[in-house]
């Protein structure tokens, strides 16, 4: 009888610090803390406006209105999966929903979008290789190109 108490002080710390963990993140997910800004040097950025057309393409122009690329209808399930996210995440923060991405592409390889409207940032590469890439060619891409 006497082990069987003493179990219990251990368990209820172990119980108390997995709450405390749960509850801190739950805390900083709603409270929607930003990542911190990170320090690499920029190699290349871009700023990028996604427009959904009729025919169910993407139209993708810089701010100056210059076409980039057309994502055509059933392509860059990806990029259409990320965007989507963070469009419902301007919708719940009124946050104005024609604002620009910031695309940035750092030195250490490391590819992030931004959303400046509601302060979040993807770190694309954690994603994988391929769905990075999709982003990526997004950075050097003009209408005029093959």
């Amino acid at each position: 009888m006497a082990q069987r108490a003493s179990l219990h002080g251990p368990f209820i710390g172990l119980v108390l610090l997995l709450g405390l963990t749960m509850a801190g993140a739950a805390t900083a997910r709603l409270w929607s803390v930003p990542d911190p800004a990170p320090r690499t040097p920029v190699a290349m950025a871009r700023d990028l406006l996604f427009t959904d057309r009729d025919d169910g393409a993407v139209a993708v122009h810089d701010p100056a209105g210059a076409l980039v690329a057309i994502l055509p209808p059933g392509t860059n399930g990806f990029v259409r999966g990320a965007l989507r996210g963070l469009a419902r995440e301007r919708r719940r923060g009124d946050a104005p929903i024609a604002a620009p991405f910031h695309l940035t592409e750092y030195i250490d390889g490391r590819l992030t979008l931004e959303d400046a409207a509601t302060g979040r940032r993807l770190d694309l590469r954690a994603f994988g290789a391929t769905n990075a890439g999709a982003f990526a060619r997004l950075l050097t891409a003009r209408e005029d190109q093959p």
